[in-house]
C-alpha cells in the first residue's frame, strides 16, 4: 500500500474564512498543537492582501513567533505559506517559510476573482516565481484550484487540469496539488482525474485538497490515495472554506482522515487523542461554535473499557 502524508492546513485554510478574527497567540497554539500531534508539514500562513483576507494579516508576526520561541523547527516541522503573486513570494521569503504553495485556478472567472489576474497572467508570473523559490531552496507546490468544478462556470474539463499540471511540471515544482475547492468531486471523477494527471506528469508527486461541502470528502480522499496521491491536505476540526467561493465550507477533518486510514492499516503518524483535544479546544476556546469533526463527537474505536465516554476533554 502507498504511504500517506497529511498536510495540516487549519492555521491557514481552516481559519481564513472565519469572520471573527483569531489572534496570533491562538494561531501559534494551533500550529503547536498540530505539531505535538505529529504533523510534519503545516501550512501556517498565507501571504495575501490583508485587506482582502483580514484573517491572514498577521502572517509575518506569526512566522516570527513560530521561529523565535516555540521550538517547532526542532520538532522537524516544515512550515508552509500560500502565495498568489510575486509580492506574496517576496513576503514568504522574508518571513522564513520552508515551503511555498502557489495557487492557480482551473477556471478563468474564479482565477480572476481569487488572483485578480487571468490564468495566462498567473502562469507567466509563476514561471519566474518558482525559479526564485527553488533557488532559495524552498520546497515548491503548485495547487490547481477548482480542479473538479467552479462556482461560476460549472464543470471544469479534465484537459484544463492536465494542461496546468504539465505547465507546473515544466517549471520544476516539487509537488502538484489538485484542490476540490467547492466540494463537488466524487470518488470516480477523483480517481479518473488523478490518473490522467499522473499519466501526464508521472514524475511529480501528487497532493489533494478536498472540501467536505457535500460530505464526499472522506470518500474522495480514499479514492485519491488509491489512485496514487500520497499527500492530502486536512484541517483539525474540519474547519475552513474559501472567501471567494460561495458555500465552499469545510475541509476534511484531520482526525477523521487519520482515523479512517489508521483503521485501514495506513498510518500518517498522527496521535488521534491529541488531534481530538485540539479540535475540542478550537470549538470551545477559539471559535465558540461547533466544528464539523466526526471524531470529536464520536471518538475513536475501540473505545477503552476504562473510558467509555467518547468525548475527550
Amino acid at each position: 500500500m502507498s504511504e500517506l502524508t497529511l498536510v495540516e492546513v487549519s492555521p491557514r485554510d481552516g481559519l481564513q474564512n472565519e469572520k471573527t478574527l483569531v489572534g496570533t497567540d491562538a494561531k501559534v497554539e494551533l500550529v503547536m498543537r498540530a505539531a505535538m500531534a505529529g504533523a510534519q508539514r503545516i501550512e501556517a500562513v498565507s501571504f495575501v492582501n490583508p485587506k482582502v483576507v483580514p484573517q491572514m494579516a498577521d502572517a509575518e508576526a506569526l512566522m516570527t513567533r513560530l521561529l523565535a520561541d516555540t521550538g517547532v523547527k526542532e520538532m522537524g516541522v516544515s512550515l508552509s505559506g500560500l502565495v498568489l503573486n510575486q509580492r506574496g513570494l517576496d513576503r514568504a521569503l522574508e518571513a522564513g517559510v520552508d515551503e511555498v504553495n502557489f495557487v492557480i485556478i482551473a477556471s478563468e472567472t474564479f482565477n480572476q476573482r481569487n488572483q485578480g489576474a487571468s490564468i495566462r497572467q498567473t502562469i507567466m508570473m509563476f514561471e519566474q516565481a518558482v525559479r526564485t523559490a527553488r533557488a532559495e531552496r524552498l520546497y515548491t507546490t503548485i495547487t490547481i484550484g477548482a480542479a473538479w468544478g467552479c462556482p461560476f462556470e460549472g464543470e471544469v474539463a479534465p484537459e484544463a487540469v492536465t494542461s496546468l499540471a504539465e505547465t507546473a511540471a515544466g517549471y520544476g515544482v516539487d509537488e502538484i496539488a489538485l484542490a476540490d475547492t467547492i466540494g463537488v468531486g466524487d470518488p470516480l471523477s477523483v480517481e479518473q482525474r488523478i490518473k490522467a494527471v499522473r499519466a501526464s506528469v508521472p514524475d511529480v508527486p501528487l497532493r489533494c485538497h478536498f472540501h467536505d461541502t457535500r460530505h464526499t470528502g472522506l470518500a474522495n480522499a480514499y479514492a485519491a490515495w488509491r489512485a496514487g496521491a500520497t499527500v492530502l491536505d486536512t484541517s483539525i476540526g474540519g474547519i475552513g472554506g474559501c472567501p471567494f467561493a460561495p458555500a465552499a465550507t469545510g475541509n476534511i477533518a484531520t482526525e477523521d482522515v487519520s482515523y479512517m486510514f489508521d483503521r485501514m492499516g495506513v498510518s500518517a503518524g498522527l496521535n488521534l487523542g491529541k488531534l481530538r483535544k485540539a479540535a475540542a479546544w478550537l470549538e470551545r476556546d477559539v471559535l465558540g461554535k461547533p466544528v464539523p469533526s466526526a471524531l470529536l463527537k464520536a471518538g475513536g474505536f475501540p473505545v477503552p473499557v476504562t473510558h467509555p465516554e467518547p468525548f475527550i476533554q
